[in-house]
């Protein structure tokens, strides 16, 4: 039976949000949440930016540990040979990509000024995916970009072809966010049925249906009898309006009407909702909506006559989910007296202060003054203090840490 799994594209599409980024240390942590989670995939980055190449690889590293595991970690290039040449050149261990090309009427005239046509794009995405097949690649997504506003006989011939080269998934790009669950279902189900591959779902936010258009695909991809794969950011990060919320997707396809029918990624755990999204505020710097969906400060709270009375009868009469699968109800606990703080300039009592409350020792202090450097480095890197989980894993992981903080030019 096809099912519905998750392919988180924070660390690529989230970190393209305008005004807005994360260091390597926080887009590290992103994916340790999401294999925490259970998100099937990670579009993790791209292997072609020079300053991307050593996080790519550290976390690569990661995978082959076994701690990015069992999450698939995926590159986004453009559906161009020479950026696939460059990206197995680039990284060690990379195995799942995707290959992106416009589609469009528009973008064949707008972007690229006429210089293509759609049959040289159909050519140049499968030369791009057959280089990938030789290189040893074991998953390969096309992505048709603006597929919203391509027209389904290209779609499918696009599909047909990219699955006859060898790739395994398609991505449908709601590029400019102008599909409504409607149009989106229509297509979708016509190009599962027809391409025969499974579908990728990426939608944006601008007119403000991206879950509902999000959710619609899957649903089509599920009817035309493939795998659906919903592309998510983490709080909606995202180009313009934003992505698919992540935390919104998941509770939509497990408590939305319709949806029962429809089974979702067994593997994921809504328990580290709560923990990923403010997470992700912290790192990004954007505050969480007080009305953000199952993690806002208000998403569970009452304060009508009527709901109260009716939410302290029995929470099913106001509330759909409950609190304590997103992880939330357990108290948050704020130091109000001393407060030791690890930063740049830091020194070793302050580091063993801290490291010895989250109960890491180390052997001597040669290995304490390694980490001590690793800490003040990521401070710098990061410009804002380090939570605790990310003081564990450089104490943990230091190689790794150690590398994807180190961006050359």
């Amino acid at each position: 039976m096809p099912k519905i799994y998750l392919l988180d594209v924070t660390n690529r599409d989230g970190v393209q949000t305008a005004h807005l980024s994360l260091a390597k240390l926080e887009k590290t942590m992103i994916n340790l949440y999401l294999n925490t989670m259970g998100v099937h995939q990670s579009e993790f980055g791209f292997p072609v930016t020079r300053h991307e190449t050593n996080y790519l690889n550290a976390n690569l590293r990661l995978a082959k540990k076994k701690v990015l595991h069992p999450i698939k970690l995926s590159g986004w290039l453009r559906a161009l040979k020479q950026d696939v040449d460059d990206a197995f050149s680039n990284l060690s261990g990379l195995e799942y990509l995707n290959l992106s090309i416009s589609t469009s009427d528009q973008m064949i005239t707008g972007k690229f000024l006429g210089k293509r046509n759609f049959s040289g794009i159909v050519r140049e995405m499968t030369d791009a995916v057959e280089c990938a097949k030789k290189y040893g690649a074991k998953g390969i997504g096309v992505n048709a970009e603006d597929a919203s506003r391509t027209s389904v006989e290209k779609l499918v011939e696009f599909g047909i072809a990219a699955r006859d080269a060898g790739a395994t998934r398609f991505r449908y790009c709601d590029t400019l966010g102008r599909d409504t669950p409607f149009s989106i279902y229509e297509k979708v189900v016509e190009v599962a049925s027809k391409a025969k591959l499974p579908v990728e779902i990426h939608c944006h936010n601008d007119l403000g249906m991206v879950v509902a258009c999000s959710i619609a695909g899957a649903k089509a991809a599920l009817d035309g009898g493939m795998d659906a794969f919903i592309n998510t950011t983490v709080n909606g990060m995202g180009e313009r309006a934003g992505n698919a919320d992540l935390v919104s997707v998941i509770l939509a396809v497990k408590y939305g009407a319709g949806m029962d029918s429809y089974q979702l990624d067994e593997q994921i755990d809504l328990s580290m909702a709560w923990k990923i999204s403010h997470y992700a505020s912290y790192a990004f710097k954007v505050p969480l909506s007080i009305n953000q969906v199952g993690v806002g400060s208000n998403a569970f709270a009452h304060s009508s006559g009527i709901h109260v009375d009716g939410a302290l009868k029995d929470r099913r009469n106001y509330e759909l989910y409950d609190y304590e699968e997103l992880g939330r109800g357990e108290p948050e606990i704020f130091e109000t007296g001393r407060k030791i703080i690890l930063g740049e300039y830091s020194g070793i009592k302050g580091l063993r202060n801290i490291y010895g409350k989250l109960e890491i020792e180390f052997k001597d202090d040669n290995e304490a003054r390694d980490i001590l450097e690793l800490a003040r480095y990521a401070n710098v890197h990061k410009q804002k203090p380090l939570t605790n989980d990310e003081l564990k894993f450089i104490a943990t992981y230091p190689e790794e840490a150690r590398l994807l903080m180190t961006v050359e030019p």
